[in-house]
């Protein structure tokens, strides 16, 4: 990426001079299959922005996973920015969206004391998990029948468009099925900062004005740009994910065969562990880590194209102190460890985004 540096153009691209951004957004463009694409310095503005773009008119509502970036980690934006409310979905299977959660909490008709529902907002993937091309072409289909715009919040899209090989059809069949998209650059292929919205000519027109009066206009944007178009020729194309999800299996095959469960699949590079189920509260998880030598915090594991073999021996070894720990307190007759007791959260190993 820093080599990509070397070749750039630095003309200003607020003001369309710059030739590097403007190839980028063509090259996402035509991987979506949408006539245009802007670049943005992050998934949340491309979101946002996105939004913002298909609504016209409040009162109005977006219908979405309730546990999606949109919902819980944007800072309420689509109220500040696009003066809606959103409708949280908790998904029926557990996964993600289907055409049948939408139906049962759609807001349709003319009742004015409800806001009905303009746009539906899709995640893929939501914590690894993949949401099958089939359920997005459904909802997306029903949708356009009855008027309702579809976004995708395609942060890791490039992870569900890897398995088992990059394909760009796949990436393509995806963005077909809605009316906007954005993908990322960071989370994934490995670039520093930036993301992508592609759809029509009138979507992107009206989400590059919003992008300006938000402060989000670039000048030299090229030195982010080239990295990003490195991180999709060389990490996407390159099979590059391909190292993340293999490591993902790894550990998902060491975790099984100590016992433990998961509570999401494994279908890309994350792997949710089911640590109560196995008898690890928060004391034995800690110590473990502690242990092992890895920064970690929680109960999800994430796994990155800039992780090494020895990273991924090292959550092993994290595994198996904590099984370890788990199996002697309760051969001792013991139902919980002396540490802390609760829930365990959240976390990343590798990165933080």
């Amino acid at each position: 990426m820093l080599a990509a540096l070397e070749s750039i153009n630095l003309g200003d691209e607020v003001y369309g001079e710059c030739t590097t951004t403007q190839s980028l957004e063509s090259r996402i463009a035509s991987l979506l299959g949408k006539p245009s694409a802007l670049f943005v310095l992050s998934g949340t503005m491309a979101n946002q922005l996105a939004l913002r773009a298909l609504l016209v008119q409040p009162p109005h509502s977006i219908l979405l996973d309730s546990r999606s970036h949109v919902q819980l980690h944007e800072a309420g934006g689509v109220a500040s920015l696009s003066q809606a409310v959103t409708v949280p979905v908790v998904p029926s299977n557990g996964k993600y969206l289907t055409l049948e959660d939408v139906h049962r909490h759609v807001i349709l008709g003319s009742d004015i004391h409800f806001a009905p529902t303009r746009v539906i907002s899709l995640e893929n993937t939501i914590g690894g998990v993949i949401m099958p091309a089939e359920e997005v072409r459904r909802i997306g289909e029903w949708a356009r029948g009855e008027g309702i715009k579809v976004h995708l919040d395609g942060a890791r899209l490039w992870d569900a468009c890897s398995v088992p090989e990059p394909s760009a059809e796949l990436l393509g069949e995806y963005a077909g099925h809605v009316d906007s998209v954005s993908v990322c650059f960071s989370k994934s292929l490995g670039a520093p900062v930036g993301s992508c919205i592609a759809g029509d000519e009138r979507t992107i027109a009206s989400a590059r004005h919003m992008r300006k009066a938000i402060g989000g206009g670039l000048r030299q944007a090229g030195i982010l740009t080239a990295m990003a178009r490195v991180g999709v020729e060389e990490v996407f194309f390159g099979g590059k994910l391909g190292w993340a999800n293999a490591f993902a299996k790894v550990l998902a095959e060491k975790w099984t065969a100590l016992g433990g469960g998961f509570t999401l699949p494994v279908d890309t590079n994350m792997l949710w562990l089911d640590l109560e189920g196995r008898g690890i509260d928060d004391g034995i998880w800690e110590e473990a880590i502690e242990e092992g030598g890895v920064r970690i915090w929680g109960d999800r594991i994430r796994l990155i194209v800039e992780n090494s073999p020895e990273a991924v021996e090292k959550a092993k070894k994290v595994m198996e102190i904590a099984c370890k720990a788990a199996d002697e307190r309760r051969a001792n007759g013991l139902e919980k460890g002396d540490g802390k007791e609760g829930k365990v959260g959240e976390s990343t190993y590798g990165q933080s985004n």
